[in-house]
């Protein structure tokens, strides 16, 4: 697991493009990467609501901000807010309260996801229609919630957390969190089109292995195996994500709209286990 927090690597000048009066709205913001992403973007300076399910959490995170902006004299700050995505009640009263405490939303970050394993002749209905719900009919309701605040806004942002699997790769047991992920593509393609007219731009990133509380859960074999597989031989972190994320966020991403980002350190890139066989022998070869 990685022992860095946000606060240890999100650089002084943390984005420095991003606006300041800003104010984002965070989805699964009390863990992993949305807990960088939250952090992150507070540290440069914009107006965090912290939604997670996890009231308790949601709360951490926010007293970590508190610290964290305290520590670089910055002007973000943070609000904890309990919304579950899969109940569109508790994403609007979370809404109205971002609005009331904070004057506005600029940015959402749909972030929630879940990934049960489960293979194929053992999924039942509710089970994947659960992963569903949560991963991208999860993500629209964030959308519609927050799509009143975001034309008011200068700058309305969407960025959704997408990942490498179900969009570029396959693994088994996860059949059904890869139609959640690669759902949230053609969502965001069309949402594209209809919300570039309110000069909206929505755009995902696609993250690869991210060291968090919940890769930590599959196990030390699963890890070692995933780190093999990566060409920069390490897990990304969730201040990895959290940079991209901000870039997309930020006014100067105003022309970039209905597209993906990747964020897996060359994970989707050898072709064959041959392929990252010999970058192992170059880098050998390299060292004599």
């Amino acid at each position: 697991m990685d022992d860095s927090t946000a606060t240890d690597t999100v650089p002084d000048a943390a984005i420095t493009q991003t606006a300041s009066d800003r104010v984002a709205f965070v989805t699964g913001g009390g863990q992993g990467i949305g807990r960088g992403i939250a952090h992150w973007l507070a540290a440069a300076g914009q107006a965090v609501a912290v939604v997670d399910v996890d009231t308790e959490a949601a709360h951490d995170v926010a007293a970590e901000i508190g610290d964290l902006v305290s520590e670089i004299d910055g002007d973000g700050e943070a609000i904890a807010l309990q919304a579950d995505v899969t109940n569109r009640t508790s994403l609007e009263t979370a809404v109205e309260a971002t609005i009331e405490a904070l004057g506005g939303i600029d940015t959402l970050v749909a972030n929630v996801g879940i990934y049960p394993s489960g293979r194929l002749d053992e999924l039942s209905d509710a089970e994947f229609d659960r992963v569903l719900d949560t991963n991208l009919t999860g993500a629209f309701r964030s959308v519609q919630c927050c799509l009143a605040a975001l034309r008011e806004s200068d700058a309305g942002r969407i960025v959704l957390t997408s990942s490498i699997t179900g969009p570029i790769t396959g693994y088994p047991g996860w059949s059904h969190y890869g139609a959640s992920k690669a759902g949230l593509l053609g969502f965001m393609r069309t949402a594209a089109m209809e919300l570039a007219a309110d000069d909206i731009t929505i755009n995902a990133v696609l993250p690869g292995n991210i060291k968090t509380e919940s890769l930590e859960d599959l196990g030390e074999d699963y890890i070692d195996r995933m780190t093999e597989s990566i060409p920069q031989g390490r897990l990304g972190t969730p201040e990895d994500v959290a940079s991209a994320v901000a870039y997309l966020a930020s006014p100067e991403a105003r022309y970039i709209t209905g597209q993906t980002l990747v964020v897996d350190g060359g994970q989707t890139l050898p072709e064959s286990s041959e392929a990252l066989a010999a970058m192992a022998t170059e880098s050998a070869d390299s060292t004599k």
